[in-house]
């Protein structure tokens, strides 16, 4: 007993035995296992950020995300909508136009907020008014049978502050209509960007505020059930900015992907804090962690693909994992990257409780 003591004891000491409370911040963004094949390539040439792809009940795909006006580089100042497109096998697309419209679907969404200050983004000057939709996600909720889409203001809209809503389809068909959930009538639900949505396999929803949070809906989806509560996380020693938070359940488990940039300190890649300075990023990654009990506690983060970010994980009629992408253009790699805001699948495996890319 003595002897146990002892050697726990000089394990502590030494630091060889003690759980870290931290994931590791190093980002190996050079490893070979995390890079995007070289046989991926965009889907279709339309610009498409924050690509989400689901099967939808009726045995297609369905593909939105981020779009912009004609000739612009970004959404950061204002867009048209969410657009929303199809598939049979993943590689023929159909364009089926707007799922919803600003100036057609929207009520409170619809006044512009003026931005006085000019600002530019990749080069292209920013207009002054401002009504962006951003990072729409389409979800098929079985228990309902019923298409919902989770999307978020990325600036002010009058009175209201930026934040996500939820939209559901008034025909249970995923080209809509759509209207705003009871919890949205006159504001969105949070006041952060990126929500998500899951529903797990005895039929309950769950509803992802940005990256942190979650709350269970009501089983109308009307609105939450109850209020927004922290992830349990094992977070790094300087937690950085982290956003585009999703669920994906497999092998009994809850894995919960986020964007994380990685910078340059010192000669090392790292997962650190950041202020969000645009030369200081230098690849926007995939990163996992795994739960048991989908509130957590999750287990230490590790990178499934580097500058894959912002994206989600979903299984082909097959039961065969793919990941979306979109290749991001910005940050130090998004800068030499050949596509741009393109949208992207990208094959994964699920071994030995993780997710990897599968090149074969």
């Amino acid at each position: 007993m003595k002897t146990n003591i002892l050697l726990i004891a000089i394990c502590l000491l030494l630091g060889g035995c003690s759980v870290s409370r931290y994931s590791d911040p190093t980002a190996d963004v050079t490893n070979p296992a995390t890079q995007i094949p070289e046989s991926v390539k965009p889907l279709f040439d339309t610009f498409v950020r924050d690509t989400y792809v689901t099967l939808g009940g009726d045995g297609n795909y369905y593909l939105t995300g981020t779009t912009v006006r004609k000739g612009r580089l970004s959404a950061r100042d204002w867009n048209l909508g969410i657009e929303l497109w199809k598939s049979g096998d993943l590689k023929n697309w159909q364009y089926l136009g707007f799922a919803w419209e600003f100036d057609k679907d929207g009520t409170w969404h619809k006044p512009f907020h003026i931005q006085k200050q000019p600002t530019e983004f990749l080069g292209q000057k920013l207009e002054s008014k401002r009504r962006s939709v951003l990072a729409p996600e389409i979800h098929y909720i079985k228990r309902l049978d019923n298409y919902f889409i989770v999307a978020c203001m990325g600036t002010k809209s009058g009175q209201h502050r930026a934040g996500s809503f939820i939209l559901k389809s008034t025909t249970g068909k995923p080209e809509g209509p759509y209207e705003s959930i009871e919890a949205c009538k006159d504001g969105p639900i949070t006041d952060r960007i990126d929500g998500s949505l899951f529903e797990d396999d005895n039929g309950d929803i769950y509803m992802i505020d940005h990256d942190d949070k979650i709350a269970k809906m009501k089983p109308d989806m009307s609105g939450p059930a109850e209020d927004f509560v922290p992830f349990k996380q094992t977070p790094y020693p300087e937690e950085p900015y982290i956003e585009g938070g999703f669920i994906v359940k497999e092998g009994g488990k809850y894995h919960l992907l986020h964007a994380i940039w990685s910078r340059k300190v010192e000669g090392k890649d790292e997962y650190s804090y950041n202020d969000a300075k645009t030369s200081e990023k230098y690849t926007y990654d995939c990163i996992v962690a795994t739960a048991d009990n989908i509130y957590g506690p999750y287990s230490k983060r590790y990178n499934v693909i580097t500058h894959g970010g912002h994206n989600n994980f979903f299984k082909d009629r097959n039961g065969k994992y793919q990941a979306t992408t979109f290749w991001n253009p910005v940050g130090i790699v998004g800068a030499t990257l050949k596509h741009s805001a393109r949208p992207s699948i990208i094959p994964l495996k699920f071994e030995k409780g993780k997710f990897h890319i599968d090149y074969n």
